[in-house]
């Protein structure tokens, strides 16, 4: 047998059972474009919350020496920005109270960092990110086209929810990696203390 059919076997037999599907499914409410957006968030997401996945108390609310932010900071972070952008940007007015009701701190504090969040369950904060992320694609399920892609007049600047939507995807993968290296690192300090 020549060498690149035995190698062609061995991935073969190592193959996994199923096939790897990266395939952008437009979510129920979205079509065209808008559709395809829902299904990038949704992707972006999925990868979030495969980062969180399993993590205990502990990790969300480790502070590392020389970092600001928690875990759980970053997690609501996210939730609290999305909301800001959906409502402020996209439809143009103020967040709903009953939403305002899990996103009741300031983003930030005084000195200019995060407000730092810690006591805070993971399911607390997936139920708040699948809140907000359910408003988000609601809005874009019933959003035209032309909508999607009108310009929005603010007093500081012009902007789309088609922007918004790719600035959205961009900053909580960001804050993703910001995760993973929390995660990694404090598995490291642990390694280290026994």
């Amino acid at each position: 047998m020549h060498r690149k059919e035995s190698e062609k076997q061995d991935r073969l037999i190592a193959a996994p059972s199923q096939r790897r599907q990266l395939i952008l499914e437009p979510v129920s409410g979205g079509s065209g474009e808008t559709g395809a957006w829902s299904a990038a968030l949704t992707d972006c997401r999925a990868r979030t919350l495969k980062a969180i996945a399993g993590i205990n108390q502990n990790e969300l609310d480790w502070q590392p020496p020389l970092c600001a932010n928690t875990i759980g900071t970053l997690l609501y972070h996210i939730a609290l920005i999305e909301a800001d952008w959906l409502y402020t940007e996209i439809l143009e007015r103020p967040i709903p109270e009953d939403l305002k009701a899990i996103l009741h701190l300031d983003d930030r504090e005084s000195n200019g960092e995060l407000t730092t969040i810690r006591g805070e369950t993971a399911n607390q904060h997936e139920q708040r990110l699948a809140r907000v992320r359910d408003e988000f694609l609601q809005a874009l399920g019933s959003m035209t086209l032309t909508e999607f892609r009108r310009v929005r007049h603010l007093p500081d600047y012009d902007v789309t929810p088609e922007w918004v939507v790719l600035h959205l995807m961009q900053h909580e993968a960001e804050h993703r990696g910001q995760i993973i290296v929390l995660r990694k690192s404090l598995k490291q300090v642990d390694q280290g203390a026994t």
